[in-house]
């Protein structure tokens, strides 16, 4: 993977953790935890959106409101096992 791959994906899954975080309120975890979050939530939107049958456009755009829907997901199920 060159340098520039690995940047745009810790970028990407940052602005998508972070975005993720505003609209989940109260959910947030630093830069680091947001990038893990973006990141994983890219992955668990790559797996669930094709399956609902939705496609988003292409680009760096496409790609966080594509990984901020997954990082979104991810933080209403982690706050679901919290209230558990």
């Amino acid at each position: 993977m060159a340098l520039e791959s690995l940047i745009v994906i810790l970028v990407v899954g940052a602005v998508a953790g972070w975005l993720a975080g505003l609209i989940v309120k109260g959910f947030g975890f630093g830069l680091l935890g947001n990038i893990v979050v973006g990141i994983v939530g890219a992955f668990l939107a790559g797996f669930i959106l094709p399956q609902l049958g939705l496609s988003i456009g292409s680009g760096i755009i496409g790609a966080i409101i594509h990984a901020t829907i997954g990082a979104v997901i991810l933080l209403f199920l982690i706050r679901l096992i919290k209230r558990a």
